[in-house]
């Protein structure tokens, strides 16, 4: 709660004039910093170009102009094709358990160290100035500044991918994208050119699933699971190879949105994920996942019921464990957006020794196209010197020159083998990177697709039965979302033909939304498995009982009781939560005097940016808010979007009586303050059917 609000205007302190125009200068004095051109030549005037006379033709020979407009013209560089949307944070990286026997890499071997890193967070299809919040996948890239080298994993919320080889991508994409006629829709999959491209790529199945699950809706980045997706390989110190799969846990537990909150967040605060992140750093409550690696042996892999090469197939944890041998923290926020969040450059083809490839089509394929993509982004192969992307251990090499070189060689020698400059660097066969010296077969060269990539089914039925009732309604429903914006008929009969293969329930559920027939299942390329169900693959039903990091909206109006509002404060904050205050108006006057400044007013902070709701008013005050349509929606969606609701005497008779809410175990009087600390830590999803319309 924001009280003894200043009102106090520094500007006043800060040498401020007026100019002939009535325009404002701020001078500096022996205190302040001077402005300067970017050769360091001191700017006297910062508000006015220089003209021939008071009215007359700015003049050409304004140094100081033409450098601040040409810089600011070229300020745009070309947004990512892919993940333009996105958002960051330092933080660092500590090893619990070592794994040197299976790895050389220092990383993964030497623990206790903390390693700094950065971890960029973002939506797949929107461009740089889309929403947080649409029905996408989410990139999760984190560059870890070790020792040896920088170490970027490169993966998604979902472990998974649409495609299994890299040369589907730019089809994948041009699909997903605003289609080119006519430019829209933006950050949304809900078309025709994408249900069109999917339909007829069948290989898309498992992660077009997972896309229509709550995986896609994460309530928050610290929320969200991570996975490098492909299978790499580690190296030991006698050279022998283990498969490995990464995974992120967050210690906080996946959580999602519902998808009618998702689209009304959109429009009520497009930077929904990017604030939380910002606020939760500020606040220190700093987002923390376990690090943890699936290794498993070729032997293994030989016997699993699917190819590990396919990007397309992850590993049931129940077929090999999860085992947690580190973790991340983020604890500080970027400096400057532009200069962090949007040039840092992630390559999976960054790695330190001890860790290789392995012969996954997709990932091959994406060593090549993200270095490729960073020429175009930052306009120079010396984008690794800039300070984001730089590696925080000794580099030297033999590169020179190209657009904005940083590095001043001191040498006449930029190449290798050379006799000239003992000291320059050379190679080391002991610390260098070494491949895995992998035994190949003697088959034919050829563009081709292992038969092991052909089951497309299998594991998408798996993870839509591994579901709960609630989840397997939310995939149902978006489903039918997506294909209802479909016009196209065919296309819409042929994805519901492979949801037959998925699941018949599913495919039964979908039609009847859409008003269809059950068309027949499309011919799968392979026997469709029943594989045993997995329990990580839920989201609510693994969602923690926990305030923390949950955010609570307490509503309040002028003559609101102080003290009652301090006492719901300090209970959700004491287990973990935040609390934002929403009035009427920005300041409000309580009944002991006490001015407080709202955090939201009620027009601009609907419920959907909560995660439980409390209503502290007095009569006079709630008489006016029935009359409210943003005060009617606030309280309708909190109950429609199953959370738990607190309310007043005054709430009750003018605002609760006018609404279909039923008062069940989440609809508690303030009296029950424990009730509904223990009731905002989760939803009722019980409440759901009798509010919602779903597939």
């Amino acid at each position: 709660m924001k009280k003894n609000i200043d009102h106090t205007d520094p500007a006043k302190n800060m040498n401020t004039e007026r100019g002939n125009g009535g325009e404002t200068h701020q001078r500096a004095d022996h205190d302040t910093r001077a402005m300067t051109t970017q050769q360091g030549v001191v700017i006297s005037d910062n508000q006015n170009s220089l003209k021939a006379n008071t009215r007359g033709p700015t003049l050409l020979e304004d140094f100081v102009l033409r450098e601040k407009i040409t810089h600011f013209d070229h300020e745009r560089i070309p947004e990512r094709v892919v993940h333009a949307r996105g958002s960051a944070a330092h933080g660092y990286f500590e090893l619990t358990e070592s794994l040197e026997e299976y790895t050389t890499a220092k990383i993964l071997t030497e623990t206790g160290k903390q390693t700094p890193l950065f971890t960029r967070f973002s939506t797949v299809a929107g461009n740089k100035g889309s929403k947080d919040t649409p029905r996408d996948v989410r990139g999760f890239a984190v560059k870890i500044y070790t020792e040896e080298g920088n170490w970027d994993i490169v993966g998604n919320n979902m472990p998974i991918f649409f495609i299994q080889d890299a040369m589907k991508f730019p089809d994948l994409v041009h699909a997903v994208k605003p289609e080119p006629d006519r430019g829209f829709p933006q950050a949304a999959s809900a078309h025709d050119t994408f249900w069109d491209f999917v339909s007829l790529s069948p290989e898309t199945m498992h992660n077009v699933i997972w896309l229509m699950s709550d995986r896609a809706l994460p309530r928050s980045f610290g929320m969200m699971e991570g996975f490098g997706i492909h299978s790499y390989r580690f190296i030991n110190k006698d050279g022998k190879s283990t498969f490995v799969r990464f995974h992120w846990k967050p210690v906080l537990g996946v959580q999602s949105l519902i998808w009618d909150e998702a689209v009304k967040i959109s429009g009520a605060d497009p930077d929904y994920n990017r604030r939380d992140l910002f606020e939760a750093i500020n606040n220190g409550d700093y987002p923390e996942w376990e690090f943890g690696v699936q290794l498993f042996t070729e032997e293994e892999a030989n016997e699993f019921p699917f190819d590990h090469l396919d990007a397309t197939k992850l590993i049931p944890e129940e077929l090999v464990p999860v085992r947690i041998v580190g973790k991340m923290v983020l604890n500080r926020y970027p400096d400057n957006f532009f200069s962090e969040t949007e040039q840092v450059a992630f390559c999976p083809s960054h790695l330190p020794p001890g860790i290789d490839f392995s012969n996954d089509p997709l990932l091959q394929g994406r060593l090549f196209s993200y270095l490729d993509t960073q020429l175009s982004r930052l306009g120079s192969p010396n984008f690794a010197q800039i300070p984001i992307n730089a590696p925080k251990c000794p580099f030297a090499n033999n590169q020179q020159d190209g657009h904005m070189q940083m590095q001043i060689p001191k040498t006449r020698t930029l190449y290798d083998p050379q006799s000239l400059d003992p000291e320059r660097p050379r190679e080391s066969i002991k610390k260098g990177f070494e491949s895995f010296h992998e035994q190949l077969d003697d088959g034919v060269k050829g563009r081709v697709r292992a038969e092991s990539f052909a089951d497309h089914y299998s594991q998408p039925r798996m993870f839509y039965r591994s579901q709960t009732p609630a989840e397997q309604a939310h995939i149902a429903s978006a489903y039918a979302f997506e294909l209802g914006k479909v016009d196209t008929p065919h296309v819409r009969t042929r994805m519901l033909g492979h949801l037959v293969n998925i699941d018949e329930d599913l495919a039964n559920r979908v039609a009847m939304a859409l008003g269809m027939k059950l068309p027949e299942a499309i011919e799968p390329a392979a026997p469709v498995q029943d594989l045993p169900t997995s329990e990580p693959l839920q989201t609510i039903g693994r969602t923690p009982k926990s305030l923390k990091a949950r955010m609570i909206g307490i509503l309040v109006a002028e003559g609101s009781k102080h003290s009652e509002i301090q006492k719901f404060e300090e209970a959700a904050m004491a287990e973990g939560g935040r609390v934002k205050i929403v009035a009427p108006n920005k300041e409000v006057t309580l009944d002991d005097g006490t001015i407080i400044q709202a955090d939201e007013r009620v027009a601009g902070g609907p419920s959907v940016m909560f995660d439980a709701v409390v209503s502290i008013i007095m009569p006079d005050q709630a008489k006016k808010l029935a009359k409210d349509s943003a005060t009617l929606d606030w309280f309708n969606d909190a109950y429609v979007h199953c959370k738990a609701i607190a309310y007043c005497g005054a709430t009750d008779e003018f605002i609760l009586s006018k609404l279909p809410v039923e008062k069940d175990a989440f609809v508690t009087p303030l009296a029950e303050l424990d009730s509904f600390i223990e009731n905002a830590k989760s939803r009722l999803w019980e409440r759901e059917p009798k509010v919602r319309d779903l597939a």
